[in-house]
């Protein structure tokens, strides 16, 4: 059989190259009946989507090399976003389709999502104080680095206001990538990366402070002590607000639909519905809709859902098994018990692998390679890049004894749409200019090709007190 499969895998990736070939040829030819201006029809969407996992999936082939698959779907939107530059625009009006916009929206939230159902609150709150210290360090020397160092240094040219909106973009760490990565290689339950999520949550609380702080003083000249304390006094109320009414009213709602149904669908219905709720919840209360979702996710527990049915095959390995005496009977029990725990993961999971890689490739699609041909643009952003990295690999050294520091220092590293957000609002507000902001991009490059590759590494490296 081995031999067989080894004849054909040829064939078979040469198919891969010839559907995804199909779909680019396509591509052009749907939008051409789409009128300039008009939102995307059903068709173009659906297409859109098709090439997208396609494409993904064919760049996951860097996982043979050990890489975590994220990498291969950020390459993948780099390149594909950027082959305007070669004169094929094909891909071009999927960095404005609102309905993949959507979509990445969602895949990033159903991402932290599950990252969440693998932790629990007792978890978090172990290492609760340990990650406020990473988030808090990686926070204050980032944007001192920026703002005080760099700012001043190549930038002198540019009031302060400019030096702080450029310190605060520095600040934020995309969770979702390093969450990516920790789930790729099977290290999500590991201590480091309980630590990297829940300081990275905490990082994008302070940086929301950070950003209503910085964007005080430019907007009206001074900071205001009011706006800095509502942005986290709603923070605050709503993390533990969102922990202590979910396990509240989380099992007494498990109770309720398993009495009106108690199969998988209406158990998936009910998850996905929490998580969906408690990240319109934090956008409500000004924060990201990721943190809501990481939140559902933490107050959920397979204990709220004992009251369902649990997956068939689980269900008919104990009845068989119920008929055997042996010792395997007990082993395989086990192997079906932890099944059970994370029957809700699995439920999730393949709306995961339809979402996520969506995500991550627009994100690399909303790359712009052309500014890195301009000397002034490269030196800022390899200034930048280098005070990202130092600046959160110094923040491992609050993780205290037992952890592996070269795991929390990289995988604080990622930035993402979070540092692009904070970018785009200077930018509107006159203070960032197209230099500074294509220079920011190019950390987001950098921090989203390199930490995956850096954090995988890492993660392979015996632990290190």
């Amino acid at each position: 059989m081995s031999a067989i499969l080894e004849r054909v895998k040829p064939y078979l990736r040469i198919n891969v190259i010839l559907f995804a070939g199909l779909l680019a040829f396509l591509t052009p030819q749907v939008f051409a009946n789409t009128p300039e201006g008009a939102a995307p029809h059903a068709a173009v969407t659906f297409l859109e989507i098709a090439l997208i996992l396609v494409f993904a999936k064919v760049f996951s082939i860097v996982e043979r090399w050990k890489q975590p698959a994220v990498l291969g779907e950020l390459l993948v939107g780099v390149i594909l976003g950027n082959l305007a530059l070669v004169g094929i625009h094909w891909f071009d009006a999927y960095k404005v389709d609102p309905n993949l916009k959507f979509l990445a929206e969602l895949g990033v939230a159903i991402l932290l999502f599950r990252t969440g159902l693998e932790s629990n609150v007792s978890e978090m709150r172990r290492v609760g104080f340990r990650a406020f210290l990473i988030a808090l360090a990686g926070v204050v020397i980032t944007f001192s680095l920026g703002a005080f160092v760099i700012g001043p240094w190549l930038l002198p040219s540019l009031g302060a206001a400019a030096h702080y909106f450029l310190g605060a973009a520095l600040t934020a760490t995309s969770v979702g990538i390093s969450a990516r990565v920790f789930t790729d290689l099977g290290k999500i339950k590991t201590p480091e990366a309980k630590l990297v999520v829940g300081a990275a949550v905490i990082d994008d609380v302070i940086g929301l402070v950070v950003l209503a702080v910085v964007t005080g003083l430019v907007t009206t000249g001074a900071i205001s002590f009011g706006v800095v304390s509502l942005t986290l006094g709603k923070a605050i109320i709503f993390l533990v607000g969102a922990i202590v009414l979910g396990q509240i009213f989380a099992p007494r709602l498990s109770k309720i639909f398993s009495r009106i149904h108690a199969g998988a669908g209406t158990k998936f219905t009910l998850v996905i519905s929490f998580c969906l709720l408690f990240g319109s919840l934090a956008e409500q209360f000004g924060l990201a809709p990721i943190i809501g979702a990481f939140a559902a996710g933490l107050v959920l527990d397979p204990i709220h859902f004992t009251s369902f049915k649990n997956a068939r095959i689980a269900e008919e390995l104990k009845t068989e098994l119920e008929k055997e005496e042996s010792g395997l009977k007990h082993k395989i029990l086990r192997i079906v018990h932890a099944h059970e725990e994370r029957h809700i993961d699995d439920l999730v999971e393949p709306l995961s692998h339809f979402l996520v890689p969506i995500f991550f490739v627009l994100t690399g699609m909303n790359v712009d390679v052309s500014s890195l041909f301009n000397p002034k643009v490269l030196l800022l952003a390899g200034a930048l890049t280098a005070i990202a990295f130092i600046g959160k690999y110094c923040s491992s050294f609050f993780a205290g004894p037992g952890i592996n520091k070269m795991v929390i220092g990289f995988g604080m590293i990622p930035r993402g749409e979070v540092q692009l957000i904070f970018a785009a609002i200077g930018k509107e507000l006159g203070v960032v200019s197209p230099e500074v902001f294509s220079a920011i991009v190019i950390v987001v490059i950098a921090s989203t090709i390199f930490s995956p590759i850096l954090l995988g590494y890492a993660l392979r490296e015996p632990r290190a007190a």
